[in-house]
C-alpha cells in the first residue's frame, strides 16, 4: 500500500501545476498578440518638428518610407524600416498642419529650406539617400489604452547620415479594417549623427539640435 501524500505536499503540487498552466496561458496570449506585415509605403508618412534658436523659424518636415516589414511580438529579427531621405520636404501644408504650426511658408522659402536641408551641409542625401531602423525586438508592453489599441516597445539600431546609434521607442497600434496603424514618436540630436544644426549670423538665426520625429505607419494585414 502506497504511503498517503501529506495535504501540504498535495497542495504544493496543485499550486505548481496551476502556475505552469497560467504561465503557458500568458505566454500563448502574448504570442497571439503578434502582428506581422509589410509597410504600406503609399500611405505611411514620417513628420519632423524642427525648433528654432534666436530669430530662426520653426519648421515642419514630411518624408516617405521606401520599404519596410514589421513583426510585432518578435523578440529577435523584428523587422526593418527604410526611410527615403530624398523625399523630405519642409513646411508643406500637410506637415505644418500635422505638427501644429500656424501660417504658411512661401514657395521660395520652402525651396531655400529644402535645398539646405537636403544638401551636403545637413542630410547630404546624395551620399546618404536612405536612413534605416533595424529592429531587433518588438515586444508588447502594458499601457493604459482604450479598447482596440495595444503598445509595443521597439529596440534596434537607427542609422542616419552614415552614423548608427541605439534607438528605443514605443508604438501605439490600432487595428483597422484593412491594416494595422502604428503611431510613434522619438527624439534625436543632429550632432549625434554627425550633422551640424543650421545657423547663421553668428548663431542669431538657427535651428535646434534636437528634432522630434513622428511616425504614422500603416501595416498591411
Amino acid at each position: 500500500m502506497a504511503p498517503e501524500v501529506p495535504n501540504h505536499q498535495r497542495m504544493n503540487s496543485l499550486l505548481i501545476a496551476g502556475f505552469i498552466a497560467l504561465s503557458f496561458s500568458l505566454s500563448t496570449s502574448v504570442q497571439a498578440q503578434g502582428i506581422s506585415g509589410e509597410i504600406d509605403t503609399k500611405t505611411s508618412r514620417v513628420y519632423t518638428f524642427v525648433g528654432k534658436t534666436g530669430f530662426g523659424h520653426e519648421h515642419a518636415v514630411i518624408g516617405e518610407i521606401k520599404a519596410g516589414t514589421l513583426n510585432l511580438g518578435a523578440r529577435s529579427n523584428a523587422g526593418k524600416i527604410v526611410f527615403d531621405m530624398t523625399t523630405w520636404k519642409a513646411d508643406t501644408a500637410e506637415a505644418r498642419k500635422y505638427i501644429g504650426l500656424n501660417g504658411m511658408t512661401s514657395a521660395s522659402t520652402q525651396k531655400d529650406v529644402n535645398a539646405n536641408m537636403l544638401g551636403s551641409s545637413v542630410l547630404d542625401v546624395r551620399n546618404y539617400p536612405t536612413a534605416t531602423f533595424d529592429i531587433a525586438s518588438a515586444v508588447p508592453v502594458k499601457q493604459n489604452a482604450p479598447t482596440g489599441k495595444s503598445f509595443y516597445q521597439l529596440d534596434g539600431k537607427f542609422t542616419l547620415h552614415g552614423v548608427t546609434r541605439n534607438l528605443r521607442l514605443v508604438a501605439e497600434v490600432t487595428e483597422k479594417k484593412h491594416h494595422n496603424h502604428l503611431r510613434t514618436s522619438f527624439t534625436i540630436k543632429q550632432t549625434h549623427f554627425g550633422i551640424t544644426p543650421y545657423s547663421k549670423a553668428f548663431g542669431a538665426v538657427g535651428i535646434t539640435d534636437e528634432l522630434k520625429i513622428y511616425g504614422e505607419i500603416d501595416l498591411t494585414k
